[in-house]
Order: C-alpha cells, then structure tokens, then sequence
C-alpha cells in the first residue's frame, strides 16, 4: 500500500514550491505521485482569475462536464465555492483522472500590468494532505 502524499507548500515569487512534509525535501513539479499543469482556456477567463479565490494556495473545485458538446472529458476548474471558472483541466489528462481529486492553485503568471493572466494548479489524490499556507 502506498504511503499517503503529504505536502507543506512554501511560499516562492509567484507562489508555492512543494516539499514532503515527512522528510522536508523539495519535491518536483513532475514528480509521479501529483500533476501540475497550466489552467487551458484561462485566457477566455481573465476578469474571473483577478478574483482573489485564484490566488496561490487557495483550494479550487474539479468539475466534470460530461455534457460539454467540445470534449465529454472535459474538467472544469472552478473556485472552491464554484462562482468563477478559471478554465480547464488540459484536454490531455482529464480523461486520466478518477474524479474525486483535491486542486490547489499553485503559480500564478501577472502582466505587464500586474493582471492574473494564468495559473499552475496542483493537482493530487484526495487521500493526500497538503498543509494549508500561512498568510
């Protein structure tokens, strides 16, 4: 049985670096027990990710769109209360996920302007435990 991924996120520029929170090591962006990857289609959704429920370490809802008439794979990411959408799980992986996994905005990319023009989303099993950040 594999041991539960538990996580503490430091705080980096433009948000949070991973590290194990058994060992304290620095874990990679492609380590093989979580999935980083940048939110599609936040372009189509820039006035929803100026909200503050996008920022770094903020929980985000998974939503599935088995309707959607584009992709019946297709993963929306929303905020956690689900007012705002920031856009979508990658097309490549959605089919891949089980469904009840827990996503955390990680990174966040700014203008010239300072405006929130994309994000990184962590996204790991729901078993795991990821250490809320500190403000």
């Amino acid at each position: 049985m594999a041991e539960r991924l538990r996580l503490w996120l430091e705080r980096g520029e433009s948000g949070y670096w991973l590290r194990d929170a058994g060992s304290g090591a620095a874990l990679r962006w492609d380590d093989p027990r979580l999935r980083v990857v940048k939110v599609a289609g936040a372009s189509y959704r820039l006035d929803a990710l100026q909200d503050g429920a996008f920022a770094p370490g903020r929980r985000l809802a998974l939503v599935a769109e088995p309707e959607n008439e584009h992709d019946p794979h297709a993963v929306g990411i929303w905020d956690a209360g689900r007012r705002l959408q920031a856009g979508y799980v990658p097309a490549e992986l959605a089919p891949s996920l089980r469904g009840d996994e827990q996503a955390v905005a990680l990174w966040e990319f700014r203008d010239e302007a300072g405006r929130r023009i994309g994000l990184r989303v962590l996204l790991v099993p729901a078993d795991a435990w990821i250490q809320e950040p500190r403000a």
